[in-house]
């Protein structure tokens, strides 16, 4: 195997999910070049990665059809040997079944699998990872079952982390694209209330969320939290959440930047279920969730901007367990 394209063109959280299928290909096959495609503004992930060759973008903001057959013309000319697509959906498919690739290996859910060389089951709900099912498509070469995802932050990346850390210290990713992921607010500042005593607390987001980090803070009691949404790239979020004593994250990106830098981490799951397949992967993690079951509970796959039934209990009867959390 001497030229391989793996796909993943889906979300933050996924692209990192998907980085041990490339150190697991790299092990079995150290003398190939290894490539990656995902979507335009998740390039920065893969910065650093000591195992592949070239990152390739797909950017639908140029046109979505215009920017595929543009990708597609692009990967012919590398004449690879094996595409592996992660990513399930239609726009994936086209480009991998089009890549001029040897060997096609993807999932049936794609809608273009019935083009691939190779077509292999991805079933969410019976506790199986997403790294699992992703590493299933090569255990064919002698793949492990199951690896932590892996990020690479720069020296400068841990340089600029290292001028901000006020150890001991505690990182929060409070926000959600979606609402039913997210712990509620008041449950942040319960968390924000008790870490401020025992160290520097930093919230951690996009560009997007600082408002609604500043919002969490202005209502917490000692507000001494130091809001960083939007003012650290990944990889130097990913540097500072190395070193915390504790990350406290929902089933969202921030979760898998934890387990990429096994950084000891809790996370909250409201409206999901590990069963789905997102857990933490870190040495040292904890997930928080209901104890008590609900009938609508999980009521979704990504969740949802409300709550269907208008309660939220998922999240509003979750119990902190702060003395038992204390690092």
């Amino acid at each position: 195997m001497k030229k391989i394209i793996i796909i993943q063109t889906a979300f933050l959280g996924d692209v990192i999910l998907a980085t041990p299928v490339i150190a697991e290909l790299k092990r079995i096959f150290p003398t190939a070049e290894i490539d990656f495609l995902l979507r335009k503004g998740n390039e920065s992930l893969l910065a650093n990665n000591p195992h592949l060759r070239s990152v390739f973008t797909l950017d639908k903001s140029k046109g979505k059809y215009k920017s595929i057959l543009q990708l597609i013309k692009q990967l012919k000319t590398e004449k690879y040997d094996l595409t592996i697509n992660l990513h399930r959906f239609g726009s994936s498919g086209l480009i991998a079944a089009f890549s001029g690739a040897k060997n096609i290996y993807g999932f049936k859910k794609n809608p273009l699998s019935f083009l691939y060389t190779k077509k292999f089951e991805h079933k969410i709900g019976n506790g199986q990872h997403e790294v699992e099912r992703n590493l299933s498509i090569i255990q064919e070469f002698g793949a492990v079952s199951l690896r932590k995802p892996e990020l690479f932050p720069s020296p400068e990346d841990f340089d600029i982390a290292s001028q901000i850390m006020n150890p001991p210290y505690f990182c929060m990713a409070p926000a959600s694209v979606w609402f039913t992921k997210q712990l509620p607010i008041e449950k942040w500042i319960q968390l924000i209330d008790y870490y401020n005593d025992r160290g520097t607390v930093y919230i951690l987001g996009g560009k997007g969320d600082s408002d609604f980090c500043e919002e969490i803070i202005s209502k917490t009691t000692a507000k001494t939290s130091i809001n960083l949404a939007g003012q650290l790239n990944l990889l130097e979020s990913a540097a500072l959440m190395a070193k915390a004593e504790r990350n406290f994250v929902n089933d969202s990106g921030p979760l898998h930047i934890a387990s990429s830098m096994n950084a000891p981490v809790t996370a909250f799951f409201c409206s999901t279920v590990t069963d789905f397949g997102f857990g933490p992967l870190s040495d040292d993690s904890k997930v928080l969730e209901i104890t008590t079951p609900l009938e609508c509970r999980p009521c979704g796959l990504h969740g949802y901007k409300e709550c269907p039934k208008g309660h939220f209990k998922c999240g509003n009867q979750i119990d902190l367990q702060l003395n038992e959390n204390e690092a």
